[in-house]
């Protein structure tokens, strides 16, 4: 069995690493039948601290292929991984293709392995924000219809996809070669499989270590629950002057109390400089390059409270155990709004100003299970061990 994963982006990193290690536990403790395991890297991330700091703390082999797309607009960018991506898929004829997440990688290689009539399964499959405007939103929607195998995180996104017309619902474990075979041929529904959340697997298995070897804490002179942390990098934030002059004159005014932690992202570093908003008037901010997963664990962990428009940042946030506060008005991952734990606050500077200082107070205990149980990785694993 020859699997193909294909990556590009932080969070996919992040997401095949876990998988990466039950791969090779499996292959250790079962002769027969072994998986082959083949990295494609579409380039889609290539900054040190988004890229290869990944790869060399998470314990990722090299990848196979890196395809060095780089940086473009969606429709370029999308276009030439799938024209990579086909090359050598063409060239290695995996039995399987597995894409991660949301971003542009995630679509080319869906579309990529879809044109050349190879079986899909999407990791993090049946999300939604319900917002067409995003990006991201489309990619999941697009990767869903195309793909066999949907390897769902939470029972949330099984009912978006019952929603959508996804009915073939299989238990993990369930799931055996001669069915799959046989809905291949007959181009027969989907398989949709709750295996959990893999990034609480990836949580798990690092945060531990993270607390170890980071001391992103004491370089930038932090101590415990003394500070925020922010995260911006989505387009509909970025891209639009009047929301992100909102969200940073927010941010300026909480950082009056306690110091705002903030983690630039390329892309917004550009867009600021387009906008001509010069660094040097966000001194109230404390701006640093991209961190490392080990060091952005040990900010999160330790932060009074995170600001963020991420997706994964809000849910490691509640795993965490750290009140968050979601620079949308939507979110993917619903759960984490039970108890206050994560509040919707859209653009609004006033609201962020008073959630940030004042009224963010979670009612309830967190229930980590809604994201499983950390084994998500085996899970997926042992299906693919049956295909």
């Amino acid at each position: 069995m020859k699997v193909a994963s294909i990556v590009g982006a932080r969070p996919q990193f992040i997401k095949l690493a876990p998988l990466v290690k039950a791969i090779q536990k499996h292959n250790k403790s079962n002769p027969s039948p072994k998986i082959q395991h083949l990295i494609i890297h579409t380039g889609q991330h290539y900054d040190y601290e988004l890229d290869k700091a990944f790869f060399d703390e998470l314990g990722i082999p090299k990848p196979e292929y890196n395809l060095e797309v780089g940086s473009g607009s969606h429709g370029w960018q999308t276009g030439e991984m799938i024209k990579r991506t086909e090359e050598v898929l063409i060239k290695e004829k995996p039995n399987l293709v597995l894409v991660y997440g949301d971003t542009n990688s995630t679509l080319a290689g869906a579309m990529a392995a879809t044109k050349l009539y190879i079986p899909l399964a999407h990791v993090e499959a049946g999300l939604r924000s319900y917002n067409k405007k995003m990006p991201e939103e489309i990619n999941r929607i697009m990767t869903d219809h195309c793909s066999n195998v949907l390897f769902c995180p939470t029972e949330k996104a099984v009912e978006n996809l019952l929603r959508e017309g996804f009915t073939n619902i299989v238990n993990e474990g369930h799931l055996i070669v001669e069915d799959f075979n046989q809905s291949l041929i007959n181009n027969h529904l989907p398989f949709v499989i709750n295996v959990g959340d893999i990034m609480y697997d990836a949580l798990l298995q690092t945060l531990e270590i993270a607390e170890k070897k980071s001391n992103i804490l004491e370089i930038l002179n932090l101590k415990r629950n003394e500070y925020y942390l922010l995260t911006i990098h989505r387009a509909e934030n970025t891209d639009n002057k009047y929301r992100l002059d909102n969200i940073l004159k927010a941010c300026i005014e909480i950082g009056k109390q306690k110091p705002v932690i903030f983690p630039i992202h390329p892309r917004t570093r550009k867009i600021l400089q387009t906008f001509e908003v010069p660094l040097c008037t966000l001194d109230q901010l404390h701006l640093i390059n991209p961190v490392s997963y080990l060091d952005m664990l040990i900010l999160e962990k330790n932060a009074s409270k995170i600001l963020t428009d991420s997706g994964g940042v809000q849910k490691e946030a509640y795993l965490l155990g750290v009140p968050c506060i979601t620079l949308r008005h939507e979110t993917e991952w619903p759960e984490s709004l039970r108890g206050r734990w994560n509040v919707l606050v859209d653009a609004d500077k006033d609201r962020i100003i008073n959630i940030a200082n004042n009224s963010l107070l979670p009612t309830t205990k967190r229930s980590r299970i809604v994201y499983g149980d950390g084994r998500t990785a085996y899970r997926v694993t042992s299906t693919l061990a049956c295909l």
